[in-house]
């Protein structure tokens, strides 16, 4: 009897260290705001997702491999929390991985390399009415590549510098096409930078499709001054003569429990010879490090063909306005 406890108890332990090798986390963000948005001459009173942060569920997990290896991977889709509606199909991302002193390789559906570079360089994050995310992300749309790889890429395979190369990092994407129907999705990308202390530059360079290829370039930075970090960046999509180039400059002022933003950016499509820019701020307030409140306002002032509107992945009428103001609230865990 005795020596059946300590079988038990022997393998107890075994079980209990081979657990404590891997870990699975459970995470998201439910983020809602009550908003009014002023499209041209229609004013809506409305309930938004994602006005500071991107509603999300998701699976996260490591298991420790043995001599400095570790495999992982992430799942994490999004959520319609104004409405309850159903969409969860991890779209957001959905990869597994290897990491070591070589680096790490992942593969799955992940962000793009110019995208990690505009909304790492963007105070709002690619969330809100300001963020330059309103442009970028639906302009591009009016040079016809057809390209779905603005934000994020499926097929991909990606390798990331290891982080022990004294500030700097850098990674390489290649996404497949997996056929001649998805051959406008044909994906190649690299970004370079280099962070230490307040400084963070970056540039990003990226071709979608056969021929002719849509390219993306992006270059930006940072600088933490303390009171304020400031942040800029510059990005040109291009196919075949057409062009859509934004510029963007924001900024982060920490204030006691809180922070206020603001930012300014501009597009220009030189496929239709219009013009957007767009100007606005935030300010949030943090009750507790996953809970925030949060006010905003933005303006977008739309010229020529440009049809783009304060709310990420809407439109309005061609040369009008766009403006939002708005109040949320939004927890993480």
């Amino acid at each position: 009897m005795k020596k059946s406890l300590i079988v038990l108890a022997t393998l107890g332990a075994f079980a209990g260290a081979a657990s404590a090798q891997s870990s699975v986390t459970l995470f998201g963000v439910v983020d809602l705001s009550v908003n009014s948005i002023k499209n041209g001459s229609t004013t809506v009173k409305r309930m938004d997702n994602n006005q500071l942060n991107s509603n999300r569920l998701g699976f996260r997990g490591t298991e420790d491999l043995g001599g400095g290896m570790t495999a992982g991977f992430w799942i994490e889709g999004s959520l319609s929390n104004d409405t309850g509606g159903t969409g969860l199909n991890f779209q957001r991302r959905s990869t597994v991985s290897l990491n070591g002193s070589f680096g790490e390789v992942r593969m799955g559906r992940d962000y793009t390399v110019n995208f990690l570079a505009m909304a790492g360089n963007d105070a709002y994050g690619a969330n809100g009415m300001a963020t330059p995310a309103n442009l970028y992300a639906l302009g591009v749309a009016q040079l016809g590549s057809g390209a779905g790889t603005t934000v994020r890429a499926n097929n991909m395979v990606a390798y990331f510098l290891p982080g022990n190369l004294g500030g700097i990092y850098g990674s390489l994407q290649i996404a497949a096409s997996e056929g001649p129907a998805g051959a406008s999705n044909k994906f190649q990308g690299g970004r370079l930078g280099y962070a230490a202390g307040p400084v963070d530059v970056t540039v990003a360079y990226s071709q979608t499709g056969e021929s002719p290829k849509f390219k993306d370039t992006t270059i930006g930075g940072s600088y933490n001054f303390g009171v304020a970090k400031l942040y800029a960046f510059y990005d040109q999509k291009k196919f075949n003569a057409n062009k859509y180039t934004t510029y963007s400059v924001s900024a982060g002022v920490p204030l006691g429990q809180g922070e206020f933003r603001v930012a300014y950016s501009k597009g220009n499509s030189s496929a239709n010879n219009s013009d957007a820019t767009l100007f606005g701020a935030e300010y949030i307030y943090n009750l507790s490090k996953r809970t925030a409140l949060y006010a905003q306002y933005g303006n977008l002032k739309n010229e020529g063909a440009s049809n783009l509107s304060v709310v990420l992945g809407e439109n309005t009428a061609a040369g009008t306005k766009s403006t939002g103001y708005g109040a949320g609230i939004r927890h993480s865990f």
